[in-house]
């Protein structure tokens, strides 16, 4: 693994986007990385979604629209997730759906530690903030498909 030394700048390439100018140690190479604030999105979303006690992210709509791309396969790592990024610092707020019947603080601080983690080591970028909004509380058997199933049948 080759050590780099990192310096921030600015770029007008490309909108809401983290830039950094990296020179190899090994090779010596030059250059510019650019990570879009979608990337920076995605990776607080996963990190998020591996908290246990989080069913899912996003509000009401966020969620039925989610549950659309998941049937075709599109599973959006981002929803439910926004993010503001700087040139040194990154701010995060997430929205999430907790399970029934965990201690949502503690959630919560679950979350905010995951992302403030996965944004450190893998953008690579301080994080300012991360705010968290328990948006729902799923309660198993509450969102039941089969549920008429098991009620009996009022005429023959």
């Amino acid at each position: 693994m080759a050590d780099t030394t990192s310096t921030p700048t600015t770029t007008t390439s490309a909108p809401r986007a983290t830039t950094q100018s990296s020179t190899s140690g090994i090779t010596g190479i030059t250059g510019k990385t650019v990570i879009d604030d979608t990337v920076v999105s995605k990776v607080a979303g996963i990190a998020a979604r591996e908290v246990d006690g989080v069913h899912s992210l996003g509000n009401g709509a966020a969620r039925a629209i989610g549950a659309i791309r998941d049937a075709i396969g599109q599973r959006d790592h981002g929803q439910g997730v926004k993010v503001e990024v700087g040139e040194k610092q990154v701010a995060a707020d997430i929205v999430i759906v907790a399970e029934y019947p965990v201690a949502l603080q503690h959630v919560a601080d679950g979350v905010r530690a995951s992302v403030a983690r996965a944004l450190e080591q893998i953008v690579g970028m301080e994080v300012a903030e991360v705010n968290v909004t328990v948006q729902d509380v799923f309660i198993p058997g509450d969102d039941d498909d089969n549920e008429d199933e098991k009620k009996e049948a009022r005429v023959a």
